[in-house]
């Protein structure tokens, strides 16, 4: 600071205002200025804008990619600590304390908070679907189960969780049912009574069926039965989401199929949500993967291509991908309630380690810096081409 201090009052008032003008920007530019407008707010009054955390950022370890969550997203969905492997691991074991964190960080920033997943053939423990013995668990037995862990779970954050992803994933490629555990076991009833238990639990919370590669005419048709049918039954669902796992244009749906998506979606009367976006820039080990886990290849050098920095080229391509994407969202606005990332940085994208371990993924609009990347700028443009600003 400049020291004034011996000048007459007057002009040292007079100079303490100059100077206020030249002076850096208060904490809170800057922030905007090294990471943009806050996506929430050029959003505003098209639909939420959100990001699925790790436990990392909602207990603030990584202080950087919580202040990022906080500027930007109004919206959150854990990405695994309420997955019954990590909630429920045992028989008559529950562990809530990640799961609770998450739960107040949302409301300590006034979020729309969104529980996943409830049922779900991955990433649940044997002991869920089998007996003492290792062999199938009976239907009463699962039934049982999924009913003590709904109540448990949805009971415990009434009132404080928006809406759960109920049933994920339920559908093959080919809109037919998986052929999960609990279908065996329990048969196709096992989806309503998933919705049951969940509108007991707590009747004012929003219910999804939300699953990958709805953009494929097959899976979104199976997708608009099965939720037709759940609602047949008088059934509370509010909403389906679509993942939208993209890639580039040359392997990816085209905007057209994702609007096609959408609008069938809208016609049966519920909200359309983009839950898991990210698009995916590396090259794939094989055609179609979708977004299976159990999906597994080995690293290549050819298949991860990018280690020390993304190519410019592949930037600006990835940065026209999610301005057509959000042109489409934009487009359907009035029936999509929110729209959410898969992570927030580059550095914490499942696309690191799936369908091969090891590489450098770029799949998200901020990078392993915390830094905006061109689509982030594609995609505060869209909405303000949108609304003329």
């Amino acid at each position: 600071m400049h020291k004034s201090y011996f000048l007459p009052v007057p002009l040292l008032l007079a100079l303490s205002l100059l100077l206020g003008a030249c002076e850096a920007p208060a904490p809170e530019e800057t922030a905007e200025a090294e990471t943009g407008p806050a996506l929430k707010d050029v959003y505003n009054g098209a639909f939420l804008v959100g990001a699925a955390l790790n436990p990392e950022q909602f207990f603030e370890r990584d202080a950087s990619g919580a202040a990022l969550i906080k500027q930007h997203f109004n919206t959150i969905t854990p990405e695994n600590v309420m997955k019954w492997e990590v909630i429920h691991p045992e028989p008559g074991r529950y562990d809530f304390e990640a799961a609770d964190r998450y739960v107040e960080f949302g409301e300590a920033n006034d979020m729309f908070i969104v529980g996943h997943t409830l049922v779900w053939h991955s990433q649940a423990p044997d002991w869920v679907f089998e007996d003492g013995a290792g062999n199938p668990a009976s239907r009463d037995t699962l039934l049982a189960r999924m009913r003590d862990h709904i109540f448990t779970v949805v009971g415990r954050y009434k009132g404080r969780v928006d809406g759960w992803d109920v049933v994920n994933e339920a559908l093959n490629e080919d809109g037919t049912l998986r052929e999960s555990p609990w279908l065996q076991i329990i048969g196709e009833e096992y989806l309503a009574k998933a919705f049951e238990y969940a509108h007991e639990a707590d009747p004012e919370a929003e219910l999804y069926y939300n699953d990958y590669s709805l953009e494929n005419p097959a899976k979104r048709d199976g997708a608009v039965r099965l939720v037709q049918h759940l609602l047949d039954q008088g059934l509370r669902v509010t909403g389906i989401g679509t993942q939208a796992h993209h890639g580039l244009a040359s392997d990816a749906p085209t905007v057209e199929a994702q609007a096609a998506t959408i609008e069938a979606f809208a016609a049966l009367g519920v909200d359309v949500m983009i839950t898991e976006l990210d698009i995916a820039v590396l090259p794939r080990p094989r055609e179609h993967w979708g977004a299976d886990i159990s999906q597994r290849a080995e690293l290549r050098d050819e298949l991860n291509p990018y280690t020390e920095a993304l190519p410019d080229s592949v930037q600006q391509a990835l940065a026209q991908r999610y301005a057509d994407l959000f042109g489409v969202f934009l487009a359907h606005q009035e029936a999509i309630s929110r729209v959410t990332f898969w992570g927030v940085t580059d550095g914490d994208s499942w696309l690191n380690g799936w369908p091969i371990a090891g590489r450098t993924s770029y799949p998200l609009l901020f990078d392993r810096e915390y830094q905006p990347k061109p689509a982030f700028d594609a995609v505060v443009a869209a909405a303000r081409g949108a609304d003329g600003s």
